[in-house]
C-alpha cells in the first residue's frame, strides 16, 4: 500500500469513527464526545495504520497493546474495535446499557480487544510499563502505546510513570498525549497549568516528538519510526481540538461529558457525514472491518 492509500485509509476510518461517536453517545444519552472526537484521528491511525493486532484472535501474544489511559474517551476505542471487527456493529447503540459490553469506561472483561479496564486517571501509563516489563521478559518485542489526556497530567502517578520508564529502558512504550488544551472544569491552563509539556517530558528521560493530532499523515511517520536512541521511551504530545469535526463542539469545555440533544445530534450528524463522504464514500457502508492494521 502506498503511503497516500494509506493516509486516506486511516483518514476514511477516524472520519467513520466520528459519526460513530455522536451516534452512539446520543442513542446513550451520556458520554464524552469531546475527548472522543479529539482522539479519533490518533486511535484510527494506530489500529489502522501502524499497531499489529488481529480481531480474530484478541489474545494473540505478538500483537501491539494499546491502553487508553484517559478511560472515559471509551466511545472512540469501541468505534475503532467495531471497525476493525472486534464485535458487531450493533453493539455501538448498545453503549452504556445495563448488560452492555460498551460500559462507560472500557471494561476488559466485557469487551474483546480492551486490554485493560481504565477510567481512573492517571494509571494508564503505569500499566503500559507494567505490560513493556512483562513483553521484555518473554523476549517479545511488541509496542505498548499508551495514549493520555492532557488534564490528566495533572495525577501525579504519570510522572512516577514517567521516570519509572526512562529508568528501565522502556523503549518499546510510546505515550501519546492528547493535548487539546481543555479538561471538565474548563481550561488546563486555568485549572492546573501544565507548562510545557514537551519540555517536561524531555527533562523525565524520554524522546518528545510534538505532531499536529489531526494530521494522519504526520501521526503515521512520528508513530512508527523507532526511539532515536535504543533504550529511550518516545512520547508524542498531539496537539488537538476537543470537540474535532462537530462545528459548536470544537474548543468548547462544555463537551466534555454531555449527550447532544436531538436537534444537536442531527446537525452533528449532518456535518460528519458530509466529512465523510469526502473521505470516502465507500465508508458510509455498515459493513464490518475485519482485517487489522499493518506496521
Amino acid at each position: 500500500m502506498t503511503q497516500e492509500a494509506r493516509v486516506a485509509v486511516v483518514s476514511a476510518r477516524a472520519a467513520r469513527m466520528r459519526h460513530d461517536i455522536i451516534e452512539m453517545i446520543a442513542e446513550a444519552g451520556s458520554g464524552h464526545p469531546g475527548g472522543s472526537l479529539s482522539a479519533a484521528d490518533i486511535v484510527a491511525t494506530l489500529y489502522f495504520g501502524i499497531m499489529k493486532h488481529d480481531p480474530q484472535r484478541p489474545g494473540w501474544p505478538e500483537r501491539d497493546r494499546f491502553v487508553l489511559s484517559k478511560g472515559h474517551a471509551a466511545p472512540v476505542l469501541y468505534a475503532a474495535l467495531a471497525q476493525a471487527g472486534y464485535f458487531g456493529r450493533s453493539h455501538l447503540q448498545t453503549l452504556r446499557k445495563l448488560g452492555s459490553i460498551l460500559q462507560g469506561h472500557p471494561d476488559c472483561l466485557k469487551c474483546d480487544g480492551v486490554e485493560v479496564s481504565t477510567g481512573s486517571l492517571g494509571q494508564g501509563l503505569a500499566i503500559a510499563n507494567g505490560m513493556a516489563l512483562a513483553l521484555r521478559l518473554t523476549g517479545s518485542t511488541s509496542r505498548v502505546f499508551c495514549l493520555l489526556g492532557d488534564g490528566e497530567l495533572q495525577e501525579g502517578e504519570v510522572w512516577e510513570a514517567a521516570m519509572f520508564a526512562a529508568h528501565h529502558g522502556l523503549d518499546t512504550v510510546t505515550a501519546i498525549v492528547d493535548h487539546n488544551g481543555l479538561q471538565i472544569d474548563g481550561a488546563c491552563s486555568e485549572v492546573m497549568c501544565l507548562g510545557e509539556v514537551a519540555e517536561k517530558l524531555h527533562a523525565f528521560g524520554w524522546e518528545v516528538r510534538e505532531v499536529d493530532g489531526h494530521d494522519v499523515e504526520a501521526l503515521l511517520a512520528v508513530l512508527s519510526s523507532p526511539p532515536a536512541v535504543a533504550g529511550v521511551p518516545v512520547a508524542v504530545v498531539a496537539r488537538t481540538v476537543k470537540g474535532r469535526g462537530v462545528s459548536f463542539m470544537e474548543g468548547d469545555a462544555g463537551w466534555h461529558g454531555k449527550a447532544p440533544n436531538a436537534e444537536q445530534t442531527k446537525q452533528a450528524l449532518a456535518e460528519l457525514r458530509e466529512s465523510l463522504a469526502a473521505a470516502d464514500p465507500e465508508q458510509l457502508s455498515d459493513a464490518p472491518v475485519t482485517e487489522g492494521g499493518d506496521r
